[in-house]
Order: structure tokens, then sequence, then C-alpha cells
């Protein structure tokens, strides 16, 4: 088997908990999954199958969609709804749709976070997390994340006893810390806020109405046709550019070979290359022969063929 499983996590499970249970499902140790998803949150989560590995960072590096709920009232340390309570703050106000379309708009584009505690970031050494499990004091570091674009769910507003929710979509590049967002928007607005909700709808361009449950792949699995559940290799890189190459070519691309710097105006590095609309490889403008392009992979599932 070999292309990419488009998985719902469910609430609960680790990411590595369900590469495990893919594992054993298509019965194959090639599996890797593209975006680590908490316990906590359900959503989107490709897993990548046999040559499809390959192209782990490359899809794992695509943009991702959110739906996140921001709850007013409260924070906790792990900026989440998971954790305890660190700070308290009853919202005696509402706000209007201006106000929060205003707050949201304004983290658009490059931001700074800083690394939540509760994560597994190094510092020193240790772990993020590990510091915070003795107690331990530890200077976290910023990092500068896209927030592609950012809306308001209009109908989202809840007024509850002291706290107030809302919910809002969000694009943003890897590594964007949503709960860190959640708590930099209540910051904003004047509130102590951690993160109540979280589901991810897509990542890269596959999206939910792509996914399967577990259960769902059990019975596809039981009909002989889980295989049928994969997605083409090519759809987890297609934010890459094509360098379509001839017959010739195409055995040197398969046999891993250097190429010369091809005449066409190629907007990415790396990029992939293709043979009669089939993934043959990516490949890169070489590091320190700027004339030469090298392959960083090289996909074999078709070598009989050939």
């Amino acid at each position: 088997m070999n292309g990419i499983l488009p998985l719902w996590k469910p609430i609960g499970p680790t990411s590595h908990d369900c590469v495990i249970q893919i594992r054993k499902l298509c019965h194959t140790k090639k599996v890797g999954h593209t975006g680590t998803l908490d316990p906590a949150v359900e959503g989107v989560l490709p897993i990548c199958i046999g040559e499809a590995t390959k192209i782990v960072p490359y899809l794992t590096d695509t943009t991702k969609t959110y739906v996140g709920e921001v709850t007013l009232g409260y924070s906790t340390d792990t900026e989440d709804q998971t954790g305890t309570i660190i700070e308290e703050k009853l919202v005696d106000e509402t706000f209007d749709i201006a106000t929060l379309e205003t707050v949201l708009a304004s983290f658009t584009g490059v931001i700074s976070q800083v690394v939540p505690l509760y994560s597994a970031v190094r510092v020193d050494g240790k772990k993020l997390y590990e510091y915070a499990r003795t107690n331990e004091p530890v200077e976290r570091p910023s990092r500068e994340v896209t927030i592609e674009s950012i809306r308001l769910l209009e109908d989202s507003l809840k007024v509850e006893e002291k706290v107030f929710r809302f919910s809002f979509e969000a694009t943003c590049s890897k590594g964007t810390y949503m709960r860190t967002l959640c708590l930099d928007i209540g910051k904003k607005l004047g509130y102590p806020a951690h993160m109540s909700h979280l589901v991810r709808t897509e990542t890269g361009n596959i999206t939910a109405a792509e996914t399967f449950t577990f259960d769902q792949l059990i019975e596809k699995s039981e009909l002989g046709q889980l295989e049928e559940t994969l997605l083409p290799i090519q759809q987890g890189v297609d934010h890459l550019d094509i360098y379509n190459v001839d017959e010739q070519l195409a055995k040197k691309v398969w046999q891993g070979q250097k190429l010369a710097l091809p005449d066409q105006t190629i907007k990415t590095d790396p990029f992939r290359v293709e043979y009669q609309d089939e993934l043959l490889a990516i490949y890169q403008i070489h590091p320190t022969k700027i004339e030469e392009i090298k392959p960083v992979r090289v996909f074999r599932y078709n070598q009989e063929s050939r």
C-alpha cells in the first residue's frame, strides 16, 4: 500500500497512538503522521503509508486550518481546557461582533508566540513540560508563525456565568500553537483566556470531507477495500512546483541521478518531478552546483513497471 490515508483523529488517542493502530490495520511498519494533534483535539490527520512516508516533512510543512473556541474568564497552565486554573477574572461585559473581528484581524500575518510551558520544545536539553512537572523555572523561547487568515464564527458567541465564549476559523503555518493564539486573543480583550475546544478541518488541501474514522476504516478493511481510502501521494505535495520530464530523463530520475538545471522557471525549491502525470521524485537545486538539480526523494512504487 502506498498513499495518504486521510484519518479523522478522534478525541482521546495521541497522534502516535493513531499511527500504531494504522500499522496494525494495514499490516505495515511504514506509517507516519503529518503533524501532531493533542489527545484532546480531533480532526484531519493525514497518515502516510509505504512510499508516501517519504513526503511526511513536505506535507507536515503545509498550512493547517482549525476551528477553535476561546473562553474568556480564566486561564490554565496548559493554555487549554485540560489544565489547572491559574488566573480568573469575572467577565462582566459582552463583546460585540465588530470588536471581536477587529481583535482577530490584528493577528493576521507574521506574529510572535511564546512557546507553551506544556510542550515538547527543548531548552538546555530538557523538554519544557519536564520543567513544568518539577516546578522548575525556565525561560520559554518565542517563535514566529504566520496566520494566513482568521475569521469570527458569528453564531458562536455564548454568554455564560462568569465567562464568555466564541469561536473562530484560522489558517496558519506549521508550528502555530492554537492554544497560545487563544490566550493572546484573550489578553487583547483584557481577560485571562484559554482554548476550550479545537478541531483541525484541513491539512494542506486535504479536507475533513475526505477523511475516514477508525470505525469506517475497520469496516473497509473487513471488506478488503482499505486501499480505496488512500489519496494519491501527489496530493500531499501539490503545493510544490512541477518539472515535467520526458521518458529519457524519467529513467535518470528514477535512478536517482543529478540533472542539469531545467530551462523552465521553477517557483519552489524543492519541487516535484513528474512523467506523464506520475510523481517520480522530489528534487532540489544543488546547494553548491547551481547549474544542477539533485534528488532528495525518489519514489519506487512503480519499480516493476519500469
